[in-house]
């Protein structure tokens, strides 16, 4: 065999992976592409603003006279988001909401994710349990949740706070409240993406050398469900933000001591007339970051689905 019969085999370019394909598909969604620049730029702005901009978010000028001068002014170079109404400034305030609105953002759908995705599975796949578990689903689909979760803070928020200090016992039970009260649709979806998988002659031929239900699920059934979860997961932040942002914009969620965005929409209302910037800062911190995390999960939506990348 010659030099010139090896060289086609030699000029093959090396398998692509899976992921370099839909990230060549991620890129060709403009939305989703801008939405993962501005998510990366609030994310930076909240976790790395703070390191750049030293000015406490609850300093308040122990002079009383600077104090009360200080107070609701408007924008400018030692403020550039002007003060609210106790002479605090607002642009280290919004990046100390930040961090805790996109931390319950994460972590709430972290605990969605979890159980939407254990009841899909074990509806899925398991016929004797897909009935009482849907059932269940479908429950919790018909409950009021913006009352519930209002309810919920009301009666635990005392008992949690006194037992494990305001902060911590704040964080737990908002991200609690909002995770137990919106699985529901990542769950509907994993199940039937299980119940599809499950008629796979990949599956089929699993079972027919005994793998047991519990490997099956893990080496087989959860890594192809992967795909509409991660949607979910993108789309769970953007809700878990707005569900936060209500509660703190109610007066229920974190004190006042804690200025997550909703809390600052809440506490800039009375101003509102006098003073907009209180609200409109805060109000577009939640916009920016809410419209971004949806385009993501548009792109990763069709970058994920096969059919669309082949295209």
């Amino acid at each position: 065999m010659t030099d010139a019969t090896l060289q086609p085999v030699q000029d093959l370019a090396p398998p692509r992976s899976q992921w370099r394909d839909v990230w060549d598909q991620f890129r060709t969604h403009k939305g989703a592409l801008t939405g993962l620049g501005v998510f990366v730029f609030m994310t930076l702005f909240v976790l790395v603003g703070p390191l750049i901009w030293r000015i406490g978010p609850d300093y308040i000028n122990p002079n009383v006279l600077v104090m009360i001068k200080s107070r609701n002014l408007g924008s400018s170079f030692a403020h550039p988001l002007g003060t609210d109404q106790l002479g605090r400034d607002e642009l280290a305030r919004m990046m100390s909401g930040g961090q805790i609105s996109i931390a319950v953002g994460f972590t709430a759908m972290a605990l969605s994710i979890f159980l939407g995705t254990l009841v899909g599975v074990l509806a899925g796949y398991f016929k004797s349990l897909d009935g009482p578990l849907m059932r269940l689903t479908d429950l919790f689909l018909a409950l009021p949740l913006l009352p519930l979760l209002l309810v919920m803070m009301m009666l635990f928020a005392p008992m949690i706070s006194h037992a494990m200090g305001v902060a911590a016992g704040t964080f737990l039970l908002i991200v609690s409240a909002i995770g137990v009260t919106s699985w529901m649709q990542c769950a509907r979806i994993v199940r039937g993406e299980v119940l599809a998988l499950k008629e796979r002659e990949f599956v089929l031929a699993a079972k027919s050398v005994g793998t047991p239900p519990f490997r099956m699920i893990l080496r087989h059934i959860l890594p192809n469900v992967m795909s509409p979860v991660m949607v979910a997961a993108t789309l769970g932040i953007a809700n878990a933000i707005i569900t936060e942002s209500a509660l703190s914009f109610l007066g229920l969620g974190f004190p006042p001591d804690f200025p997550t965005w909703g809390r600052l929409l809440f506490d800039g209302v009375d101003l509102m007339q006098e003073h907009p910037g209180l609200v409109v800062w805060p109000g577009i911190a939640i916009s920016l970051t809410v419209l971004s995390v949806n385009y993501i999960g548009d792109g990763l939506r069709d970058a994920l689905d096969p059919r669309i990348r082949g295209r």
